[in-house]
Order: C-alpha cells, then structure tokens, then sequence
C-alpha cells in the first residue's frame, strides 16, 4: 500500500540540520549580546583641537636698559722733545774681515799629543787570564795551582793576625761569619775593604786583618794589569 503524503514534503526528515543551524544561530546572537557595549558621546575625543578655546598669551614688554658708553680717555700729554746739541763724538766701531786673503801664508799647525787614559778594568778573581800572585806562590806552574796558593796563603794570614778572643770580648758565642770583599789594584795593593759581621767590632777587626796582606804581584787579562775582586769568609768558633 502506498503513503499517501509526498516523501519530499516530509518536514521532520531535515530536523537535525533545522536544530543544529538554529542552535548555532542561537549561541551566535547570545555571544553579540553578551558583549555589546555602549559609550557616551560626550567622553569620546576624536582628536579635534578648538583653537577659540585657546588663551592668548601674553608677551610681557620689557624695556632694554641702554648703558651709556664709557668717557672717552683724556687726551695724552704731548711729549716734550728735548733737543739736545751733538757735541761729542762718536767712536765707530769698526769690524774688520776675518777671511784670509790668497796672498796670505797659512801657518803650519803643529802636532798635538793626545794622552790615552788608561781605564780602571776589573776582571773577577775566577776568570782572570793570570792571577794575582802572592808572596811565595811565584814558583807554582799553572794559573789555577797559583789560585789554589793565594788563597792558602791568605787564609793562613788571617788565621794567624785575627784576634779571636774579640768575640768573647764583646759578649758574642758559638759560631761568627765574617763576609769580607777587597780589590787588588793593577799596581797589586789591597783597596777598597769592606766587612760584614754580627758586630762592628768583628767587622773593624777584619779590616784590620785585610789591611795588613802583604803587596801582590797584580793580575793580568790580555797582558795589561788590572784590578780584581776578591772576596774571603770567616768562620770561627768562639770558645765558651
């Protein structure tokens, strides 16, 4: 048995569509309502400036102070020239030309001597080509046997002249080290002597000492004499 309504006119076939448009368009207005604002016309600024709201400003008129220009200076006094009478005369100096002439003899200039200054050369006592050579060590063949010599020599007569009693004398025990440095001239005497002790008085003794070494042969570097350093310690033990 066919329907007797056409199946095209059947509305309730496109409901889901029909609620789903209507259910959107719903929302769509709620949203538009729920934000709509209003303003007052009246606090809008649109940007516009009255110029007849404006104030005129006033420019206040000040009056320019003109300073009087300064006096003029007073005229100076003429100067009074004083004339006065040429009665002395005058020496010219009178320069004379200092260029020779072609007719004029040269004078022969004669030979000057020109003095050579030796210069005061200090070659160390470890290198020196030849030693200095002390009293008795003249046979020994070989610099460093007349280096081995000196300094036995020297060491024994320090050994012998040092008093050394001095140190009990002046309070001082147990072992004393004396630094002593002097230089032997190129004409083989003992200059300047220099001592460093615990005491000045230990210093002052070696002094003493040094200063009494005999005259040295003086040491040469390359055949000319020169001065060389030397430097001596002593040690000695004082006796409580």
């Amino acid at each position: 048995m066919e329907p007797k309504k056409n199946t095209q006119a059947d509305v309730s076939r496109n409901s889901s569509i029909y609620f789903a448009v209507g259910l959107a368009l719903m929302l769509l207005l709620t949203n538009l309502a729920i934000n709509y604002k209003t303003y007052d016309k009246s606090a809008i600024d649109i940007g516009q400036l009255n110029l007849d709201d404006l104030d005129e400003e006033e420019i206040p008129i000040t009056e320019q102070i003109q300073t009087p220009p300064p006096p003029p200076p007073p005229p100076a006094a003429p100067e009074v020239i004083e004339i006065v009478e040429d009665e002395k005369e005058v020496e010219e100096t009178v320069i004379e030309s200092t260029e020779t002439d072609q007719e004029e003899e040269i004078a022969e200039v004669e030979e000057i001597e020109v003095e050579e200054i030796e210069e005061d050369i200090e070659v160390p006592f470890a290198v020196i080509e030849n030693v200095p050579i002390f009293p008795g060590c003249e046979k020994e063949k070989g610099n460093n046997a007349k280096k081995d010599c000196m300094s036995a020599k020297i060491a024994k007569f320090v050994n012998k002249k040092f008093n050394t009693d001095l140190a009990a004398d002046l309070g001082l025990s147990g072992k004393q080290r004396i630094s002593v440095i002097f230089k032997i001239d190129k004409s083989g005497n003992i200059t300047n002597i220099r001592a460093r002790a615990p005491h000045p008085g230990l210093e002052k003794e070696a002094k003493r000492v040094i200063g009494l070494l005999p005259k040295m042969k003086p040491g040469k570097q390359r055949g000319k004499a020169v001065t060389v350093p030397y430097s001596l310690p002593i040690l000695f033990q004082v006796q409580d």
